[in-house]
């Protein structure tokens, strides 16, 4: 190994925040000014350590008589070999040490779009949400249109709006570099848009063949779209990085739908969002087969019959109860 050799120190997700030229060995280290590299830890020796040549031609890092001594993936060591991949950690810095020859990782593909960045990504999120929240107000509202109500409950979905994705951008600009803020307004705007589709496409296929299956558990799907909306939130922050998130949101996915079915079973003793489909459409929407009036008095007597049975038996455990 040769010099110059790079002291880089690390955050605790492994991010780079520092590094530092030395020319050659040995390097000592400690919060002292006499060291090559100065740690400004107060939980570090002023002479803490030292790396140096090992006899097997590696690098090595020798403890100097501090008291916490070098810390090696949880455990402590007096002496320590490392390389371009060992992560120590003296007192609460962490440090990396590599010399001019480490190889680097290949270029990555810029992802990031630079080109859908500022106003045009933020006025279309904008908008998004605007539509969005009219149409809600437009379906739930049964008195005479008053533009002010739908003024007043646009501008409050776009202050929350505003509010949501400024942390996000918050979040971006601290672990990103840069706050994207109109990207993540769109973001937030087309997760708005895939929703309101999701409820209207649920509702229509639900009344029309009489699948309540999408009624009763689209909650399920309205979870999905949340995780996927922060999965794309998460990816701006971290665009090279998305892949690893996938497991996160899926944990998320499995958790949110967890939460929902134990509340539905705690409320009424079953797993669907309903007991029966709420939803009301125009009759020419309905494409599953009429039902004679027949066929309805025999399930309404066959359900009478179950009902009946149902009672005796607990009429006759009560009975058998007394007895006891």
């Amino acid at each position: 190994m040769k010099g110059p050799y790079f002291i880089e120190t690390l955050a605790r997700n492994g991010d780079v925040l520092h590094r530092h030229r030395v020319a050659e060995l040995p390097i000592t280290l400690g919060r002292g000014y006499n060291n090559d590299f100065i740690l400004d830890d107060a939980h570090t020796a002023a002479r803490h350590a030292v790396v140096d040549v090992g006899e097997d031609g590696g690098l090595v890092m020798r403890d100097l008589g501090s008291e916490n001594g070098i810390v090696v993936q949880g455990k402590k060591y007096r002496i320590s070999p490392i390389d371009g991949t060992t992560v120590v950690r003296l007192g609460h810095t962490r440090l990396r040490i590599r010399d001019a020859d480490y190889p680097v990782e290949p270029e990555v593909t810029d992802t990031t779009m630079h080109a859908w960045e500022g106003g045009v990504p933020a006025i279309a999120g904008l908008a998004l949400i605007a539509l969005f929240t009219s149409a809600e107000e437009a379906l739930s509202d049964a008195g005479n249109f008053q533009a002010v109500n739908y003024l007043l409950v646009i501008a409050s979905a776009l202050g929350v709006g505003l509010v949501w994705s400024g942390l996000w951008a918050l979040a971006n600009r601290l672990f990103g570099g840069h706050a994207r803020l109109g990207r993540h307004l769109f973001i937030l705007g087309s997760g708005l848009i895939a929703l309101g589709a999701w409820k209207a496409i649920s509702s229509v296929l639900a009344y029309a063949w009489s699948a309540e299956v999408f009624t009763r558990f689209g909650n399920h799907v309205a979870i999905l779209i949340l995780c996927i909306m922060i999965w794309f939130h998460v990816g701006t922050i971290r665009p090279h990085r998305r892949r690893s998130f996938v497991r996160t949101i899926g944990i998320m996915m499995a958790l949110g739908s967890g939460v929902v079915l134990m509340s539905n079973y705690q409320s009424t003793g079953r797993l669907s969002d309903e007991l029966y489909m709420s939803v009301l459409l125009p009759p020419s929407l309905r494409q599953s087969p009429d039902h004679s009036l027949d066929e309805f008095m025999g399930n309404a007597a066959r359900l009478k019959a179950e009902a009946d049975a149902d009672r005796r038996r607990s009429v006759k455990n009560d009975d058998n109860d007394d007895e006891d």
